[in-house]
């Protein structure tokens, strides 16, 4: 198959919200989808994979339950969730039938991708129902997980796949038409090559009684794509054509210019997916050394530690103000970095003879976030 596309990306993440699939009541879009499902076929029948994050399992549950308003109680949100997925899933599987397409669903939690072991298979699985020209359905597990009920997002999920897989574009289409500049003219800001305070002022919220987020985690879901070197669009879902388009090049919506140089897998794991367990706290040389020159983090250069942490747990690396700038896997305990603090090599080799590699972290093992 060859690509007919201006753009070639090897694989792509489609994500789409529960405003662009369904009604305000819940009822869902089946054209919307078998439209959808075809513009898709489109784009893998060039030989570019696709990838589908899809919301609207709670806005489906609720409508079979005939709730108006999303429900506040974290039990009924997971019996939405767990009765919307079951609708979503044959939904999209009969979108895809017309195609002699399968479907599977990958139900993931942030969980699943924080545990370098559990990161390492849903890689392994993603790349392997590829593989098989299937397309993965994902979606949040919202009928299990009560943190991602409360804070997360398909949003953010869709980038966290989209560097989980290596993709090289993100689509999140919703009912927005692309970040939109409040200050000025309230037109479509058509690219934007880094994200800065001003830009996060225009983003907003969600008004709609079945979704979450809006465009403020949009913008966050740019941020953690880009810096895996994934280009980003921003686009309504309900504009004829939107992926085909997209995918010849043509200018709709807003695009988010990723960061030059890919970050290898093991980074974009220690800088996007691991829950950081402390902080340390690094003079201006040291942060100067590890901006700018690549270094490794010694213990001349930390200043203090916040938090309890072991050897081998993630940690922020944050300067003497406190401003968090790098993160990455700490080769001694909290407890033994606060008796080596501004120690040169002798002095850390007076308290630990045995030590070979003397480093707080390690170069390959840090992550800059800025």
């Amino acid at each position: 198959m060859q690509n007919k596309f201006p753009l070639t990306p090897r694989r792509i993440v489609v994500k789409l919200g529960t405003g662009i699939l369904t009604s305000e009541s819940g009822k869902i879009d089946t054209a919307r989808i078998a439209d959808i499902c075809r513009q898709v076929n489109e784009i893998r029948n060039s030989g570019i994979q696709v990838i589908i994050v899809s919301s609207a399992a709670i806005g489906l549950g609720m409508a079979r339950l005939g709730l108006k308003r999303r429900p506040r109680k974290l039990e009924r949100l997971q019996a939405c969730a767990a009765i919307g997925q079951t609708i979503l899933i044959q939904l999209w599987q009969s979108g895809f039938e017309p195609f002699g397409t399968n479907v599977a669903q990958l139900l993931v939690t942030r969980d699943d991708l924080r545990s370098r072991s559990r990161h390492i298979a849903a890689m392994n699985t993603f790349n392997h129902i590829l593989s098989e020209g299937v397309v993965p359905i994902v979606n949040e597990n919202d009928s299990v997980s009560a943190e991602e009920i409360k804070f997360g997002d398909n949003d953010v999920l869709s980038a966290m796949v989209a560097s989980l897989t290596g993709a090289g574009f993100l689509f999140i289409l919703s009912t927005a038409p692309g970040l939109i500049d409040r200050d000025g003219e309230k037109t479509v800001v058509p690219v934007v090559e880094k994200i800065t305070p001003e830009i996060e002022r225009m983003a907003g919220g969600t008004t709609s009684a079945t979704a979450v987020g809006g465009m403020i985690t949009k913008i966050e879901a740019a941020r953690i794509a880009n810096r895996s070197g994934c280009g980003v669009f921003i686009g309504s879902g309900a504009e004829p054509d939107i992926l085909l388009r997209l995918m010849r090049g043509e200018s709709t919506g807003t695009f988010f210019v990723p960061s030059g140089l890919p970050m290898e897998a093991k980074k974009r794991w220690l800088a996007f997916f691991e829950r950081p367990c402390g902080t340390v706290i690094v003079d201006n040389g040291a942060g100067k050394a590890l901006r700018e020159q690549g270094s490794s983090l010694l213990a001349i250069g930390v200043r203090g530690v916040d938090g309890s942490f072991d050897a081998g747990d993630i940690v922020n690396i944050a300067s003497s103000d406190r401003e968090i700038f790098a993160r990455g896997v700490s080769r001694y305990p909290s407890t033994e970095i606060r008796g080596i603090l501004g120690k040169d090599a002798n002095g850390i080799r007076e308290l630990y003879p045995k030590r070979t590699r003397l480093e707080v972290i390690h170069r390959n093992a840090l992550v800059l976030l800025g």
